[in-house]
């Protein structure tokens, strides 16, 4: 696999089924697009424009094939743990300073209505895997920061 997570939230799977459309839409744009029939054969423009037609295709093969294997193994992940954080998971959290935040870790910022925090980012990765009761610790740039794992479902 490409070393990303699995989408586990319809948005997330909607977002990368879009992505893949587009690129296969693109792809075959870039692979209809014929080559200039009036250049001359070995003409320097004409083989740079042949390679950068082939390296756009590779591209997006490439992508193509990682979203397909990311959407393929989601389908076997199956939705978020309910007992500990992961992708998917809302999650209420009480920072060092006594503050509280419901957050939803996703593979990207994707939920306007709540603060967003992605899994591979300092403090998603460390709520991911822990329960209600836990204290984590995460970089910032301001330095080290612990936060406890109050509530999983935004409660």
């Amino acid at each position: 696999m490409s070393g990303e997570s699995e989408p586990r939230t319809a948005d997330a799977r909607r977002a990368l089924e879009q992505e893949r459309a587009d690129l296969r839409a693109e792809r075959e744009k870039v692979a209809a697009t014929p080559a200039d029939s009036d250049a001359e054969v070995g003409d320097r423009a004409d083989a740079a424009e042949e390679r950068q037609r082939a390296d756009v295709l590779r591209r997006s093969d490439s992508r193509i094939a990682d979203i397909t294997t990311r959407l393929t193994g989601a389908a076997d992940a199956g939705p978020p743990p309910a007992d500990v954080v992961g992708v998917g998971s809302s999650v209420t959290v009480r920072h060092g300073d006594g503050t509280r935040e419901t957050l939803r870790v996703g593979e990207r910022a994707e939920a306007p209505d709540r603060e967003p925090v992605t899994a591979d980012s300092p403090l998603g990765s460390a709520l991911t895997g822990h329960r209600p009761g836990d204290t984590v610790e995460y970089d910032t740039p301001e330095g080290r920061e612990s936060a406890v794992v109050v509530s999983l479902g935004g409660a």
